[in-house]
């Protein structure tokens, strides 16, 4: 089976055996493309995997830590080839992560994204309001992490209309005028965890708004969410409250694989597409955890072909709760994310790369 044939299935449609032998071939091609095209995934096989070749699962291929991107040039194509660069979100200082998309990676991650997005919305499109200002992505050339992530997600929307000004200030006329506009409609809203709860939850507007008939789509920024004690169950439960606001679905992904995002289903756990899947590993030695057993979470795409993304150790803590039994019909993996790594852990993963 292609990349492509994979794509085009419906989403969380394939029991774990069949996805087993497909990603495996799918993802051992890949392998050989990236240390044939990329020094720098070739020396971390060579240093860290012993340029093992004989994969039998996918459990035994090699992965690399996702801070890599933070600290190396990772690609696989030829510099006049680059389409688009993708940048991580982060703080002053603090280094980001750089990938490297060319023509063919960038066509595949949007149409994959946009069939699990259809999954969950639907395949017409909805008005959309984005919790976000257009000045998120006024660099054409290179996009933050939130800049993608919104143009991913916009050919699921029409007449796209963005909460927040130019200064990130919250316009709730912008707001008003879009719920009047399309009274009793179903409306698509998108934005990123922690913008959603500032920008839209915790925003003093004049005049309380029903948005029972809106699909709320978020992701990242968890971090912030926890520091302030906002978990999932309590971000859920305060937007219904003040909006009536039910369809809630919350998806994890990452700039280093988008368009294999993990989309959350009815029972609030992560569930992996047809062409991607996690792996939960042991911090000490990167043994392979079994149902129920935390560990660190590796993400697998068959869809990263410009750079060596396909199969990446995250810095986070996760625990696979059920395979091909998920209530709604859902086959594959699915998990949950419990947190951060600790700076031990992470340090003993860094060791073993480094060496």
């Amino acid at each position: 089976m292609i990349i492509d044939d994979l794509i085009s299935l419906p989403q969380f449609s394939l029991h774990q055996n069949e996805k087993d032998k497909t990603m495996l071939e799918l993802m051992k091609t890949l392998h050989d493309h990236h240390v044939t095209n990329s020094v720098a995934y070739k020396e971390i096989c060579k240093r860290v995997f012993k340029n093992e070749v004989n994969f039998n699962s996918i459990e035994d291929l090699p992965f690399i830590p996702v801070s890599a991107f933070k600290n190396h040039q990772l690609l696989s194509v030829e510099d006049g080839d680059i389409f688009k660069v993708l940048t991580s979100s982060g703080t002053t200082g603090q280094s980001v992560s750089k990938i490297y998309l060319d023509k063919d990676t960038a066509r595949l991650q949007s149409v994959a994204l946009s069939k699990i997005i259809a999954h969950v919305v639907g395949p017409h499109r909805l008005p959309m309001l984005v919790i976000d200002s257009k000045a998120v992505y006024a660099n054409k050339s290179s996009f933050s992490a939130r800049g993608a992530g919104i143009l991913g997600i916009a050919p699921f929307g029409k007449d796209h209309t963005y909460v927040l000004n130019e200064n990130f200030e919250p316009d709730e006329a912008v707001l008003k005028n879009f719920l009047e506009k399309y009274n009793g409609q179903r409306i698509f809203i998108f934005g990123f965890t922690f913008m959603v709860w500032q920008f839209l939850q915790k925003a003093n507007f004049d005049k309380k708004y029903d948005l029972s008939n809106a699909i709320l789509m978020h992701s990242g920024g968890w971090k912030k969410l926890v520091e302030i004690a906002v978990d999932n169950q309590t971000f859920r439960q305060q937007l219904k409250e003040k909006f009536n606001l039910k369809n809630i679905y919350n998806y994890y992904g990452m700039v280093e694989q988008v368009g294999s995002v993990f989309m959350e289903n009815e029972k609030g756990y992560l569930h992996a597409p047809n062409f991607a899947d996690v792996i939960i590993r042991n911090p000490i030695d990167f043994s392979v955890q079994p149902i129920g057993e935390p560990g660190l979470i590796q993400v697998l795409s068959v869809l990263p072909k410009s750079y060596p993304g396909h199969s990446l150790l995250t810095e986070d803590i996760g625990v696979l709760e059920g395979i091909d039994d998920s209530p709604e019909g859902w086959k594959g993996k699915y998990f949950r994310i419990l947190g951060r790594a600790k700076k031990a852990e992470l340090r003993g993963c860094s060791d073993t790369f480094n060496k």
